[in-house]
């Protein structure tokens, strides 16, 4: 898949999300777009210009105060780094947490924050191809541009003009971003004895799962089993999340999705977008958790007429790896 262009990119995801951040939809496990391996370069590497150079920022996090000069320009896309820090650079594809301030210039009003997350922190899957609506401001990939080939624990400002914001006529903004760490890609939980009488699971020094199914007839309903307990945030109904998992069918073992068949990339999508078995393997689970889920047709596919897996038992080993309150939910 071609990266998009740049610009283009920023009128495509942040048109709806700037003034209303957060926007219906409820895509598929399998629906993030997956980045190329040049996504491991810039997009942008957008550079510092007199408009971001002037924005004031006093304190920091969610208590800093952003001001933006009356007379700012606002004649392109500009980044200034206002504090580098000493970590690993970002790449376009890394799986960050932040915090952020997302301003509108000519009021100075904040239009959203990350302070929805526990102490004021969101976990922000970069993706240089968002190509579908998200669901969520942190999906924007506004991110991509403020946090790529910075190094962990910069502070930044980016200054986008209205022009190249949606249909060009809204307002002009700023985001503040406090980039803090690089979030693991595999679930890092406390490893529990595995369920009895469920598919066995041994994972790979990637930590991708193979799943072997029992000699025994498929449940008839769907049992959730965990292999690691994680201790961070609880996954609401109301949540985008972030995952790894790999999907087989019952019948014969073989695989139907996986993340990790999409060079490991995560998924991200409403805990509630998924078929009624996912979600009852993500809802009330930690952060860092990997859970095992079995899933008769009637919590799967089978009102799903037609659909290939319409009859089948489903099995998924789940990474849970993030999650988001997700905005005016």
């Amino acid at each position: 898949m071609r990266l998009r262009r740049p610009l283009a990119l920023l009128s495509t995801v942040a048109a709806a999300t700037l003034i209303l951040a957060g926007c219906a939809g409820s895509p598929d496990a399998s629906s993030t777009p997956t980045p190329t391996k040049s996504s491991s370069k810039c997009v942008l590497d957008t550079k510092p210009g007199a408009t971001s150079d002037s924005i004031k920022v006093d304190g920091s996090g969610l208590d800093a105060k952003i001001t933006v000069p009356k007379d700012a320009k606002f004649a392109d896309v500009e980044r200034t780094v206002i504090k580098k820090g000493d970590g690993k650079d970002i790449t376009p594809t890394d799986f960050i947490s932040v915090r952020y301030q997302l301003v509108q210039a000519d009021t100075g009003a904040v239009l959203d924050t990350s302070k929805r997350g526990p102490e004021g922190v969101l976990p922000v899957l970069l993706n240089p191809n968002q190509s579908a609506q998200p669901v969520d401001f942190t999906q924007s990939s506004i991110f991509v541009v403020a946090a790529e080939c910075v190094p962990i624990g910069s502070s930044v400002v980016l200054t986008i003009p209205g022009s190249k914001l949606g249909d060009g006529t809204g307002p002009s903004v700023a985001l503040y971003v406090e980039t803090l760490e690089k979030l693991p890609t595999v679930a890092t939980g406390k490893q529990v004895d595995p369920p009895a009488g469920m598919a066995t699971v041994k994972l790979g020094k990637d930590g991708a799962p193979t799943i072997t199914i029992p000699k025994t007839d498929p449940p008839t309903e769907t049992e959730i089993g965990q292999l690691k307990q994680g201790d961070g945030a609880t996954v609401g109904a109301n949540d985008l999340v972030t995952v790894q998992y790999r999907g087989v069918k019952w019948s014969d073992g073989k695989e139907f999705d996986s993340t990790w068949s999409r060079d490991a990339y995560p998924s991200q999508f409403p805990a509630t977008g998924v078929v009624k078995g996912f979600q009852q393997a993500l809802i009330g689970q930690k952060v860092g958790s990997q859970v095992i889920a079995e899933i008769p047709p009637k919590d799967g596919y089978g009102a799903s007429k037609g659909h290939e897996l319409e009859k089948e038992t489903l099995v998924f080993v789940v990474d849970i790896l993030g999650t988001t309150p997700i905005e005016g939910q």
